[in-house]
């Protein structure tokens, strides 16, 4: 019964139905795109590459740098659990969602612009990745 009890209290221990692996590589679009603005704003921070090569641990003094690329490494991590038990086809577009996250958050982030191309190009991600789900779910 104790082992009952964990497996339900956390899906990560057991085996995860197409939905949550959908959903679970949903929430990992927005921690990716989160961990990319971070490490954007961290790189700003950086030396030049001759002082990076005399000391690499010098990234690990970027806060922002640091939490992006841990925040990747979760995004990684939380991945494989997506992938462990979901239809390839079907979540590896969903990752493209990767793209519109980033581009409206350095819209907000860092002021960029957007202009027709890029919009369409989000619609068109958009418009993929719901096409690829519903063909997923017959």
């Amino acid at each position: 019964m104790n082992s009952t009890i964990s497996n339900s209290a956390s899906p990560l221990l057991r085996k995860l139905t197409h939905r949550e692996s959908i959903l679970l590589v949903f929430c990992c679009t927005l921690i990716g795109a989160a961990a990319q603005v971070l490490m954007k704003i961290g790189a700003h921070n950086l030396p030049p590459v001759a002082a990076l090569s005399a000391n690499p641990f010098i990234i690990l003094k970027d806060i922002a740098l640091f939490a992006g690329l841990s925040l990747y490494g979760l995004f990684t991590l939380l991945l494989i659990f997506a992938l462990r038990d979901g239809e390839l086809s079907i979540i590896y577009p969903v990752i493209a969602l990767n793209y519109v996250w980033v581009t409206c958050l350095s819209l907000i982030f860092f002021h960029e612009t957007m202009n027709p191309f890029k919009a369409a190009g989000i619609v068109v991600i958009m418009l993929g990745v719901i096409v690829l789900g519903r063909s997923g779910s017959r």
